[in-house]
């Protein structure tokens, strides 16, 4: 099961199609014509987040799932229904309502159902059209590939063999308290999917593949919450957050950090992607339900502008929502509306994160945010760090921002002032 490259879709899609043409009853292709919404509902970053609704139905059918060139999906299986066309605009809907193609009635022109082997011809027929029309693809040997089926047990293994506490990295979230004051509100932990790749293979995608890639990320999540416990960090601040599944929330790894490695003051934020929660909403809920009765919260990652418009992101009422900074948000002409969102959801709950310069803080606090991460935050807690030690001459700006991230390593080592690198700042003023 698997989600082929946009850029050769057809290729494989028709790949895929030659396999099962030998013997194709029982098979059948939901066909949904994302290309049939409006311009500004089919962006490819949309694109992305309506896939990984199929999550749960890919699975359910042992399917194949494609992103065509066009946009629209196709999903290879067995046993898809006519009912399969209503579940598949029932979860467009939760998010695209006011499109006019998913606010009729009759939907069967956006989602249709091909059944084999008597549909076999023609479907087939009409995706080697959509082959031809594609530009000419872009040399192979020079894309990274997903990842196989084949390859996940070494992948694995590779992982056990790898020291994940070295390959942690801790990025602060700072409020701004007032005239050049901030304070840490509260320090991510994460493992960044581009080291992991620098251990595994630079020609290998591990993201391409959804459901490999989720499988994976359990794994990684495990490991990583297991990580802590040797982690040569002493100072931890007073909350936590994770980028984890919703599913490793209810892992043993996670009830014993919860139980064993944290302090009682302390809280953790569980940082989780919004089509995580909305292809389970039971499951997040209930996770929502023992995190609250521990202390602790939700937090709902990678939000844009855009999302935020489509999506009511209200209704699974997390702790925080955290918006990804863009430089176009400040040319938006549906600004007021967004305002609004942000004013509803709680100006105080909202995270700016990706933030690359002053003009990214300044925007935000003329929105009523004030927490706030990035290069430009790592920045100022690195002139912090800096100017409180002893040994700042020793080592450059660049040297201390890199130590000041990482949890152990021969490279954090190299720092001869560690209790500075672990300062956390309580509403100090910066320089």
């Amino acid at each position: 099961m698997g989600k082929s490259p946009s850029s050769s879709a057809e290729k494989y899609l028709l790949d895929a199609l030659n396999r099962v043409g030998k013997n194709s009853a029982d098979y059948s292709v939901l066909y949904v014509n994302v290309s049939k919404l409006k311009p500004k509902n089919r962006h490819p970053k949309f694109v992305k987040i309506f896939a990984r609704m199929f999550d749960k139905l890919i699975g359910a059918v042992n399917g194949m799932f494609f992103i065509l060139s066009n946009s629209d999906f196709v999903i290879l299986g067995k046993n898809i229904t006519d009912e399969t066309v209503n579940e598949a605009v029932k979860k467009l809907r939760q998010g695209l309502s006011s499109d006019p193609v998913l606010s009729v009635d009759d939907t069967s022109g956006f989602a249709h159902v091909y059944y084999f082997p008597e549909d076999f011809p023609y479907f087939y027929e009409m995706i080697e059209r959509m082959q031809e029309q594609e530009p000419e693809a872009t040399d192979p040997s020079l894309l990274k590939r997903p990842v196989d089926a084949a390859e996940i047990d070494s992948v694995l293994d590779t992982l056990d063999n790898i020291d994940i506490g070295e390959l942690v990295k801790r990025q602060s979230v700072m409020r701004i308290k007032g005239a050049g004051k901030f304070e840490v509100l509260f320090q991510e932990f994460f493992v960044a999917v581009k080291d992991l790749n620098a251990h595994i293979g630079y020609n290998i995608d591990l993201v391409e593949n959804r459901w490999l890639f989720l499988y994976l990320t359990q794994y990684l999540d495990k490991k990583t919450i297991s990580s802590f416990f040797a982690a040569e960090l002493q100072n931890w601040p007073a909350q936590i957050s994770m980028n984890l599944n919703l599913s490793s929330v209810f892992s043993k790894e996670f009830v014993n950090f919860a139980k064993n490695f944290l302090k009682k003051e302390q809280t953790v934020i569980v940082e989780l992607q919004l089509m995580d929660a909305l292809n389970n909403l039971p499951l997040y809920f209930e996770a929502k339900k023992i995190l609250k009765s521990g202390g602790h919260k939700i937090l709902i990652d990678s939000m844009t502008p855009a999302a935020l418009k489509m999506l009511n992101i209200k209704q699974l009422e997390p702790d925080y929502v955290k918006i990804f900074w863009e430089p176009l948000i400040e040319s938006d002409n549906t600004d007021q509306e967004l305002r609004k969102i942000i004013e509803d959801i709680g100006a105080q709950n909202v995270i700016l994160a990706k933030c690359d310069s002053e003009k990214a803080l300044r925007w935000g606090l003329s929105h009523g945010i004030s927490a706030f991460q990035g290069p430009v935050i790592d920045n100022i807690e690195t002139a912090f760090i800096k100017n409180n030690c002893p040994d700042s001459a020793k080592c450059s700006v660049k040297d201390c921002l890199k130590r000041k991230k990482l949890l152990s390593g021969y490279y954090r080592n190299q720092c001869t002032q560690k209790n500075c690198l672990e300062t956390i700042m309580q509403s100090k003023k910066e320089l």
